[in-house]
């Protein structure tokens, strides 16, 4: 998967972008009995905030991409980089695309200048509590926000 390209979202990219986070993100909905934060964001807005940015893989035989397969959304804050959202398409997950989106971040804090990510994940989503420690994230809190019960997250970088 490391053949897959990273480059800022445009204006172009909106309705990719609600489609891979809408695959990504619907099947949670009957799991955790809400409707995830990242289906109602403004993709649109956070496009143009230049916030979003996503990963298109080859077509394989060397004619281009085959578009948008992933992507995360990232905010500088004054002391750490909120990574808002990492969505991989159904069919693209489990080839290490995540994994590269999550790289990304890291080098875009480190290129900030800022010395951690942090992040959080709905508490009913245990395939991210699995994830997130194994590529050196640490808990910091649990905490409910409304119907959401969700895991902080942190990883400092060195």
């Amino acid at each position: 998967m490391t053949n897959a390209r990273i480059r800022p979202a445009v204006a172009a990219d909106v309705p990719a972008v609600r489609a891979v986070v809408d695959a990504a993100f619907r099947p949670y909905i009957a799991r955790i009995g809400v409707v995830p934060v990242p289906l109602e964001a403004d993709h649109a807005a956070n496009v143009a905030q230049g916030r979003v940015f996503v990963a298109e893989l080859p077509d394989g035989a060397g004619n281009g991409t085959v578009g948008v397969a992933g992507l995360v959304v990232l905010e500088p804050r004054a002391d750490h980089l909120y990574l808002d959202t990492v969505a991989v398409l159904p069919d693209a997950q489990g080839a290490g695309l995540g994994r590269l989106l999550l790289e990304f971040a890291e080098d875009r804090a480190r290129a900030l200048g800022l010395p951690e990510i942090r992040l959080f994940t709905n508490a009913m989503m245990g395939e991210n509590q699995k994830i997130y420690p194994r590529l050196g994230y640490e808990t910091v809190e649990r905490r409910v926000t409304g119907p959401y019960d969700r895991i902080h997250y942190r990883k400092r970088l060195g």
